[in-house]
């Protein structure tokens, strides 16, 4: 378990060394680097199932998104764990004033599916400490009352292929390649702290590459030829349009 590190935010606020991050509230940088968080773990997910071999019954987004919610709550304290999960659920919302239609064609669930599937799978880890939280959230009570069974379920399945690598000798095997240019020194920083960890507590079957670079789109993906995943720069403005809307 860890807290968050605020090391970047301070770099802005009272040193003054960080152009981008200059430019963000506490709030904004909070809610950036919670649903970076997120998205790294869910990315992760797909270099799970691809490193380790792993066998997917259903969606495979889905089951990335089940490995964020449950590496959230595995990795952070709870006040931190809270923050986060918080945060990250509002970032599967692309189209908050519901004004798009649903692309029901798409490998990813419906935006509100993917964002009561993470409330409710982080709830079910800790009931008794998170009812507030789900209830802030709006997961209906006819939701809430098989959330735990659900997290019982995806830390089972989950589980087993994380204590495997776990149980490996530390090699490093997350390769950090840190990006340039607007909004790379606000990632790298975000990035470059969840590699270490990982690396500090799992060792992957294969090395992957790691890399923060502009996309030209507000994306983050994971290439099995390759093994690179990549962070997108441009997510950053993406999620402080998306919090300024909430």
């Amino acid at each position: 378990m860890r807290t968050l590190s605020f090391g970047a935010f301070a770099c802005a606020t009272l040193l003054g060394s960080c152009p981008a991050l200059s430019e963000m509230s506490e709030q904004q940088y909070d809610f950036v680097q919670a649903n970076m968080i997120g998205v790294f773990y869910h990315e992760m997910g797909h270099a799970i199932i691809d490193t380790e071999e792993v066998p997917i019954f259903g969606q495979e987004e889905d089951a990335a998104d089940v490995l964020s919610a449950l590496l959230i709550h595995e990795t952070f304290l709870e006040e931190d764990a809270q923050s986060i999960a918080f945060d990250a659920a509002y970032g599967y919302i692309n189209d908050p004033s519901g004004m798009e239609a649903v692309a029901y064609w798409d490998n990813h669930g419906p935006d509100e599916q993917r964002f009561y599937n993470h409330v409710c799978i982080f709830f079910g880890a800790a009931p008794d400490k998170r009812r507030a939280l789900a209830e802030d959230l709006g997961l209906p009570e006819e939701r809430a009352d098989w959330c735990p069974a659900e997290y019982e379920q995806a830390s089972e399945a989950w589980g087993t292929v994380l204590d495997e690598m776990a149980k490996r000798p530390q090699k490093d095997t997350l390769v950090f390649i840190p990006g340039t240019g607007w909004h790379a020194d606000v990632l790298n920083e975000i990035v470059a702290t969840e590699v270490e960890d990982f690396n500090a507590n799992f060792t992957l079957s294969h090395p992957v590459q790691v890399r923060v670079e502009p996309c030209g789109q507000a994306n983050a993906f994971y290439q099995a030829d390759g093994r690179i995943l990549t962070m997108c720069t441009e997510f950053i403005d993406h999620m402080l349009e998306l919090e300024k809307r909430y």
